[in-house]
């Protein structure tokens, strides 16, 4: 099986980092300290509260697991060298909509890092995808759950 790579900007990188050895470090002292409680509460065959414990134990550690593979396949991508000429990974966007006029700007990121209100969308989105690789002034028809689309785009920057 190939890794799957995810390229990220260096605070994706930072949080996903960040969380991880929140993770590892509080969130597994948190789980530890509630077992050793449950256990002092006598017979764990009718323990609800160990049972849940352990649960919580098994979901934390596949978190661990799932952010320690997702960070194995990361690459740090520099700002400096993003390719103005076509929209890309890390290319901050505008788009016209042809049919109400209406602009929007959008920075493309990875699937990891997408905050619509941040004005940052997945590469992996239909309009993500849809306009990777296009050129200022080129048109994107997009096929999103609302409907087909078309956008113009206006400006593409680092």
């Amino acid at each position: 099986m190939s890794k799957k790579i995810s390229y990220y900007t260096k605070e994706g990188l930072d949080r996903l980092t960040a969380e991880l050895s929140e993770l590892k470090s509080k969130g597994r002292a948190e789980i530890a300290r509630q077992i050793a409680e449950a256990r002092d509460k006598g017979d764990l065959s009718e323990n609800a509260e160990y049972d849940a414990a352990k649960d919580a134990q098994g979901h934390l550690e596949a978190k661990i697991a799932q952010l320690e593979d997702l960070l194995s396949g990361a690459r740090l991508l520099d700002e400096n060298n993003i390719d103005t000429s076509r929209v890309s990974i890390l290319s901050k966007v505008t788009i016209k909509n042809k049919k109400n006029g209406a602009s929007v700007t959008y920075t493309l990121v990875s699937e990891e890092e997408a905050d619509l209100k941040a004005g940052k969308i997945s590469t992996m989105s239909p309009i993500g995808k849809g306009l990777l690789g296009k050129k200022k002034g080129e048109m994107a028809t997009i096929k999103t759950p609302a409907g087909e689309m078309e956008f113009e785009i206006t400006n593409i920057t680092a």
